[in-house]
């Protein structure tokens, strides 16, 4: 008999054993999820893009009138002051001048005219615009003095002088400039009045810079015939630079005037400060390297350091911009691995227990890696990352690797 209950009970367990081997081999696996902590720091929105440099005002002095072009000396990168000569032109044979080239030269003059008369209203604007500045900077100082401003306001107030003080500039040179077009204008239509009168006109003109600076490129060194308008030599102040950036015109929304930029040139230089003067009204259309075209509107960046912290940057160089769009001190920040789209909004699964739960949550601002959460996690919970189409509510997880620290 008792041999009998030894064999039932050796088959029980054995029957037992058997169907423990099934279950644990048919059960479902836990699945292997990568993690990471819901964390709180600074966030910060970038667009990153990049630029070329250029000369903030460039000068393309021309031809004033037709003729033979003698063999241009300056090379680029020549200093020069106003008033230099840049080139000899010996002027084409006069035609008789009739009534209808007359006053073709009369209207040019008075277009010169009509230019320099504006610039002389610019400049006057940028003093006015430089002294409401200085005002705002020294109410700035005063305010933060008392502590009633931070300090981001005064840097900016101080900003927008210096800004300032370079319009003013430009305002002056743009001054000069037409100056010197408008002499160059009324002396043409005296020279071809007196060249008409039966004088010979073969003596050698010269062309000579309205403004300082430097020469930036000879568009025409070599002597040769030249038509009126044609360009001989660009000059301007390579001192004087800004960063031209194109975005995608949903990125430009975002870009406020004033805005920090960071601009790296490369070479192992080091990061330059720099800030948005201005973000054209006017967008273009651009085809990107995939063939895509695009939407892109231009924002105009100046350097906030002197130039001697911009090492051998010159004209036309490639800059990496970083423009920050918006800043929080102290955000949530999640991952954007863990978000996904459920339903109309955004969920993330946490991971809590060794399970994988579904969790709906509002999202504020994002940049390339971290997502400001506003409702639906709390600082120090873990979400899984990445999460594969086997994560599902409920699931049981194995979590075997944990990602690094967003932010």
């Amino acid at each position: 008999m008792n041999r009998i209950w030894t064999r039932r009970a050796l088959w029980v367990l054995g029957g037992l054993f058997a169907a423990g081997v099934l279950v644990f081999a048919f059960a479902p696996r836990p699945v292997e999820v990568e993690t990471a902590t819901v964390s709180r720091g600074a966030f910060r929105k970038t667009v990153d893009e990049d630029g070329r440099t250029r000369v903030r005002d460039r000068y393309v002095v021309a031809a004033p009138v037709p003729g033979r072009l003698l063999r241009v000396e300056l090379k680029p990168g020549d200093a020069i002051a106003p008033g230099a000569l840049l080139a000899r032109l010996v002027p084409a044979p006069p035609t008789p001048l009739d009534e209808r080239t007359e006053q073709e030269y009369r209207e040019r003059a008075a277009g010169a005219d009509a230019t320099r008369l504006r610039t002389t209203a610019n400049l006057e604007r940028a003093r006015v615009a430089l002294d409401q500045a200085k005002a705002e900077e020294a109410r700035a100082a005063k305010l933060a003095d008392q502590g009633f401003a931070s300090r981001q306001m005064l840097d900016n107030a101080q900003r927008e002088v210096e800004l300032k003080g370079k319009e003013l500039a430009a305002a002056r040179f743009d001054e000069d400039a037409a100056g010197h077009q408008l002499a160059m204008s009324r002396a043409a239509l005296a020279r071809y009045r007196q060249d008409a009168g039966g004088k010979p006109g073969s003596a050698v003109w010269e062309i000579r810079s309205p403004v300082a600076g430097r020469v930036l490129r000879v568009i025409q060194e070599s002597e040769a015939p030249i038509n009126a308008g044609a360009p001989i030599i660009e000059i301007g102040d390579p001192r004087e630079l800004e960063i031209v950036v194109d975005v995608l015109t949903a990125d430009a929304g975002g870009i406020v005037p004033g805005a920090a930029v960071e601009l790296d040139h490369g070479g192992g230089a080091p990061v330059v400060a720099g800030g948005v003067r201005l973000v054209e009204p006017s967008a273009f259309t651009k085809v990107s390297a995939l063939g895509v075209e695009e939407q892109r509107v231009n924002v105009v960046i100046d350097f906030a350091a002197a130039p001697t912290a911009w090492g051998n940057v010159g004209d036309g160089h490639r800059v990496d911009a970083r423009i920050t769009v918006e800043t929080r001190a102290d955000a949530l920040l999640v991952p954007n691995g863990a978000l996904f789209r459920h339903g109309d909004g955004w969920a993330v699964f946490a991971a809590a227990g060794g399970r994988a739960r579904l969790r709906p949550v509002a999202i504020g601002p994002r940049n390339g890696l971290v997502a400001v959460a506003l409702r639906g996690l709390e600082t120090g919970e873990t979400v899984i990352v990445y999460p594969s189409d086997a994560v599902r509510d409920g699931v049981r997880v194995d979590v075997r690797a944990r990602a690094a620290k967003p932010g």
